[in-house]
């Protein structure tokens, strides 16, 4: 079975594909070298536009939960009379995807949430294939009028929306992506050999990270006639060939014993849909890419990390080294910059943002009784929000965390460009798998779910990020 492209519209960067896999190749070999490759250069401070050697500043974050936003909204709309139903306690822990709040535009939110009520269970699915149901709304401000409103099945608990930045969005269901606009209207846009596990989306979008599990033929390049799908067909992607694959990891899923399964990772191009890097992997791989290439993490010395940045069109370049207790997440937070989510030495997360020349813009960290940081992302990259449980204590191995530990969700506000907090606020009720924070497409406006309503801040303009030689450039 092919993934099928249902618009047509051609490839700008079909050449991509080979160099992608031949670099990922040369990422893994260059991992081994880890070690070695933390020079005299990037043994100390991070270097400044100046040249000069600096540290990273530091604004450690207050462990308290305030108890109203640190900024008052511009305006708040109730939810109740839009249908949502705060999930109970009992969910608290499982990470499931209840919620989804996203700017269409500068004016108007896209809210869904599931429906409460009993879960149908498909006859001899498995507990992970629940089917339930979400409720969509598009919502115009300030009045909060619901200018549209449906009603999607879904079939599994996870992150099931993406935003676009042209008022459209991508929803996931098992195999399938559909693209949906402000009407909340529908249309098949690809269909993948197997489920639909997750879904990243470069800066720019023009690039698509998939994860998928699919039988292991599909996974090896013999794929099937699109045609059996069923689906309506407008134009074909690439069909995957054996010398566009890369292994990034060797495993037993590629064997093509009858009913084995592999995890498959793939870079498309999306507008067109094709296919530039198909590759087994081992477990589900985010990886953090921008139209010019993609990021790793390379393990040295102690608590350093080396991160790197590797060309779609070949080569690599090292951007600098962080310190972090535990293995270190990667994000772009627009083209030219970067976030590190790490671990400091008392057991709390650390934020490090550096741009991608190698320059490190600031860093922040909270305790050990802040816990699961989820990180928002502004469409153009000049704000980035980060929302964390608060505990009544450190968690660790020997303190693990219970539903009757969390005291609420604390959310902050960034400037990308430096650093400082532009918000911080409660959110209620607490969704330890996120979806209730959203940033406008200006960075100007930021929505909360709490206390019963959407709570809607106008903040001032943010800085924009500055280029290696000082100028100011636009994100």
């Amino acid at each position: 079975m092919a993934i099928w492209l249902l618009r047509s519209r051609m490839n700008k960067r079909a050449g991509l594909g080979l160099a992608v896999a031949g670099v990922l190749l040369c990422a893994l070999a260059a991992q081994a070298q880890a070690n070695a490759a933390f020079g005299p250069e990037l043994s100390g401070a991070e270097p400044s536009r100046d040249g000069q050697s600096r540290e990273g500043k530091q604004r450690p974050l207050p462990d308290r939960l305030p108890d109203k936003p640190s900024v008052p909204p511009a305006f708040t709309i109730p939810i109740e009379p839009i249908g949502f139903t705060a999930p109970g306690p009992i969910y608290l822990g499982a990470r499931n995807s209840m919620a989804s709040l996203d700017f269409l535009d500068e004016n108007r939110l896209l809210f869904t949430f599931r429906v409460p009520g009993l879960m149908r269970r498909e006859a001899g699915a498995s507990a992970g294939s629940d089917e339930r149901q979400i409720r969509a709304v598009v919502v115009v401000l300030p009045e909060g009028k619901v200018e549209s409103e449906a009603l999607w099945t879904v079939h599994d608990r996870v992150r099931y929306l993406w935003m676009l930045k042209d008022a459209h969005f991508l929803l996931r269901d098992r195999d399938g992506l559909q693209e949906g606009d402000a009407k909340l209207e529908l249309k098949p846009l690809l269909q993948f050999p197997g489920p639909l596990l997750w879904v990243e989306l470069d800066p720019t979008q023009h690039f698509m990270v998939t994860n998928s599990r699919e039988p292991a033929l599909a996974a090896t390049g013999d794929l099937a006639d699109g045609q059996k799908t069923g689906q309506p067909s407008l134009g074909r992607s690439d069909q995957v060939k054996p010398d566009r694959q890369a292994d990034l990891a060797k495993t037993d899923a590629g064997k093509t014993d009858a009913g084995k399964t592999d995890l498959v990772l793939r870079i498309l191009h999306l507008e067109s849909g094709r296919v530039m890097l198909v590759s087994r992997v081992p477990s589900t791989v985010h990886l953090p890419i921008n139209s010019d290439g993609y990021l790793d993490s390379l393990r040295g010395n102690g608590q350093q990390w080396l991160l790197n940045l590797n060309y779609f069109s070949g080569g690599s370049r090292v951007l600098g080294r962080v310190d972090s207790a535990c293995s270190p997440a990667f994000d772009f937070v627009s083209q030219r910059e970067v976030l590190v989510t790490g671990c400091n030495g008392s057991g709390g997360r650390k934020l490090v943002a550096m741009d991608t020349s190698g320059h490190r813009l600031w860093e922040d960290s909270t305790s050990a009784s802040a816990i699961w940081p989820l990180v928002v992302m502004g469409p153009d990259g000049s704000r980035l929000a980060q929302e964390t449980l608060a505990v009544n204590h450190a968690v660790n191995a020997s303190a693990p965390v219970d539903r009757e530990d969390v005291k609420g969700q604390l959310v902050r506000v960034f400037n990308a460009a430096d650093g400082k907090v532009a918000l911080e606020a409660p959110a209620s009720p607490a969704l330890d798998a996120g979806g209730n924070v959203a940033i406008s497409p200006s960075g100007r406006r930021v929505a909360v779910l709490n206390a019963g309503a959407i709570q809607v801040f106008d903040l001032p303009a943010p800085p924009p990020l500055a280029d290696t030689a000082g100028n100011q450039t636009a994100h």
